[in-house]
């Protein structure tokens, strides 16, 4: 399967992570990239973004699956962004030599979606951690979450009690899911829609430097 296409900001100097970032619904690999100098301004990391690979009639912009229900993605649709992406994602690995382990995958609404898929599937390699903004875990015919082999894996969650698109109850469930398991979790709400909220970004990098330090 061919690569996804993807933009990517280097680190100055050897990186000491990878960062990939997983945009939203209906936009594209550029809309996260920006995020690359905020949450890493030291530049550190190796930062790449992929593109979601659907498009739908009526729609803008590129998707990772189709919607029927908030919380419960098309199995199909799904299925196949998950492959494309847990595919790409072994081939960042390999083509950088950054090992999953000083991986962090996050995304905002479904990329944060497809950063819990991708970091809590079957048979993944556990990442460093899972920085996930306004999703959720998702319920999807052919995939579960597996916690007992990840459990290196850390935890963000950012929601706002105002998203009027994914309720705060998935991310309140999502708390409830991981707190349960021995998963390093830290969670953050904040008065916001469905939007990234400036004030809980210090949250991320302070975060980040500490899931991925020196």
């Amino acid at each position: 399967m061919s690569e996804l296409i993807h933009v990517q900001r280097e680190a100055q100097g050897k990186p000491e992570g990878l960062l990939v970032l997983h945009h939203g619904r209906g936009s594209d690999e550029h809309d996260l990239i920006g995020l690359a100098d905020v949450l890493d301004p030291e530049q550190r990391l190796h930062v790449v973004s992929p593109r979601g690979p659907l498009t739908l009639e009526g729609w803008q912009g590129h998707h990772w699956y189709m919607v029927p229900r908030v919380g419960h993605p098309d199995p199909a649709s799904f299925v196949t962004a998950y492959q494309a992406l847990v595919n790409f994602h072994d081939m960042l690995w390999e083509q950088t030599g950054i090992a999953p382990a000083q991986t962090i995958l996050g995304g905002f609404s479904m990329g944060s979606v497809m950063s819990y898929a991708s970091g809590l599937g079957a048979g993944r390699p556990q990442v460093a951690g899972i920085l996930a903004i306004s999703g959720f875990i998702p319920t999807v015919e052919g995939w579960q979450p597996e916690f007992a082999s990840h459990t290196d894996t850390n935890v963000f969650i950012a929601h706002g009690s105002q998203d009027p698109v994914i309720s705060v109850d998935f991310a309140r469930q999502a708390n409830d899911l991981i707190s349960a398991t021995a998963l390093d979790l830290e969670y953050h709400e904040s008065e916001a829609g469905h939007n990234i909220d400036p004030r809980q970004v210090p949250l991320m990098v302070d975060w980040l430097n500490r899931t991925l330090p020196r």
